[in-house]
């Protein structure tokens, strides 16, 4: 039976591999064996590609899925022509922010490519730091939302510059480097990690770890671009330096480097798998995939929603910076438009986002966005207005500008609202009320007002990259700040 068994899924998975390379283009046909071949030597021969264990972080972009399908017409080219092939480990980001579109993709990608059922593949996703095997059906657990959540409304809070809430790009980064840092060590480790990034962007992102490891103080010996390992270790606890300094915790100790640990290698492989003269259209129709109008600034944006953070510079547009919640959108559009040619979207994303938002009013737009905000971060609008004004920091610099602009009603109160943020007696409706209308427990309000807003540092200069780790520029419009720092200011 488990002969009969055996002959059932070679042939499965003969037809997968039939069917995938008809939908490939003729250049990636033609660089298959070139990749077979590369992945070999990687291993030390064909008598010991079947040992091999290689990590690809799928960050579900279209070059990504059209990367990972490649892969698995490699890992299934060699099956069919010797006794075994490598074992592909797949880590995958799965959070709150996602859009449903995304989530699909995932999905439709998985199956299409026969993933779910071969045992040479594992398919992983890390939910608040655990493991755990990929399900479509199962949503982020409340934890992970929670996370997300309070990180979203730090930054917004903490940071004194309209670019860190225009942009979680690398957070993005710093979220994948851990889950792939997470899964290089899981039960068994893995021997190489794949790389499908184009040279130019490979450099772009060694720069800018060193730069940003090199800020922390946490640049070992090791050289970055030679050692997977180093750099994984370096930007997961570069991730943990942020967090803490998020948070106000004393930064802990940076983890050493176990010298006893081999090198991790990278095995890059954009040169084959990337067709840029090809549209892809048949692969995306294989793969199940649809291009997501709501990513429209770029696919690795990082944890929050595109769509909400366009809507977050509408609110500051409209309550903080004295014009319209529809200018903030249409600056906001510009600026993407300004980043089409560095992202490298797809041709038909861009216009399909204008042409979105041409054929859907404003007020649509904005009810899609609350809602979206609303269902998977449990934010309301009041929540997030209070977030554009960052009222709490530097013993509440702008808590009378936030209360004349936008809560009048509680002027008379402000006494007792400066005592509950310095932990002083007050009623407990007004504590309450600081709970309910910023959306952070009273415990982060008060450190929130202990310290300054962050207008410089690691946390700025993380926040303030956009998707290609280029610093990003901020329209006047959504700027405002200098305008209104005083109170009733107009």
């Amino acid at each position: 039976m488990g002969s009969i068994h055996e002959q059932a899924m070679q042939y499965i998975y003969q037809q997968v591999l039939q069917r995938l390379l008809e939908h490939l283009s003729q250049a990636q046909r033609a660089s298959l064996q070139l990749l077979v071949q590369r992945l070999i030597v990687s291993a030390g021969g064909i008598e010991r590609v079947r040992g091999m264990r290689l990590l690809f972080v799928f960050d579900a972009s279209r070059s990504s899925t059209h990367a990972l399908a490649c892969l698995r017409a490699a890992q299934l080219s060699i099956a069919a022509r010797s006794p075994g092939t490598f074992q592909l480990r797949i880590v995958t980001a799965w959070q709150a922010g996602m859009s449903a579109t995304t989530r699909a993709n995932l999905d439709g990608s998985f199956s299409a490519l026969f993933l779910y059922d071969d045992p040479r593949i594992e398919l992983l996703v890390f939910d608040d730091q655990q493991p755990l095997p990929f399900d479509s059906r199962r949503l982020p657990s409340l934890d992970q939302q929670q996370a997300e959540r309070q990180e979203w409304l730090l930054c917004g809070h903490v940071l004194d510059d309209p670019r860190a809430t225009v942009n979680f790009a690398s957070h993005g980064y710093l979220h994948l480097a851990e889950l792939a840092y997470l899964a290089s060590y899981w039960e068994g480790g893995v021997d190489a990690v794949i790389s499908a990034d184009t040279l130019s962007d490979r450099k772009r992102f060694l720069a800018w770890s060193r730069r940003a490891l090199r800020q922390a103080r946490l640049l070992g010996a090791r050289p970055l671009h030679a050692c997977a390992s180093t750099l994984l270790q370096g930007l997961s606890g570069l991730r943990r330096c942020y967090l803490d300094q998020l948070h106000g915790r004393l930064q802990g100790q940076a983890q050493e480097m176990d010298p006893s640990r081999p090198a991790l290698r990278f095995v890059t492989i954009d040169d084959l798998v990337s067709d840029r003269d090809s549209p892809g259209e048949r692969l995306d129709g294989f793969l199940g995939y649809r291009v997501d109008d709501q990513v429209f600034s770029s696919p690795r944006t990082g944890m929050a929603n595109p769509m909400l953070l366009a809507h977050l510079q509408g609110l500051r547009a409209e309550f903080l910076c004295s014009s319209s919640y529809v200018e903030g959108m249409e600056d906001h559009l510009c600026q993407v438009r300004s980043l089409e040619p560095r992202n490298r979207l797809p041709a038909t994303l861009p216009a399909a986002a204008r042409e979105r938002w041409q054929r859907d009013s404003w007020k649509q737009w904005r009810a899609e966005a609350s809602a979206f905000a609303l269902k998977h971060y449990g934010l309301s609008d009041t929540q997030l207005v209070c977030l554009v004004f960052s009222p709490f920091v530097a013993q509440g610099r702008r808590l009378e500008l936030f209360l004349n602009r936008c809560h009048p009603g509680m002027l008379v109160a402000l006494p007792y609202l400066h005592k509950a943020l310095r932990g002083e007696p007050a009623p407990e409706p007004v504590a309450q009320w600081l709970v309910d209308i910023s959306g952070l427990s009273l415990t982060h309000l008060r450190t929130l007002y202990r310290r300054e807003a962050v207008a410089e540092g690691l946390l700025l200069g993380l926040q303030c990259r956009g998707a290609d780790l280029r610093h990003l520029q901020v329209h006047a419009s959504t700027q405002g700040l200098a305008r209104v720092e005083q109170p009733g200011a107009r």
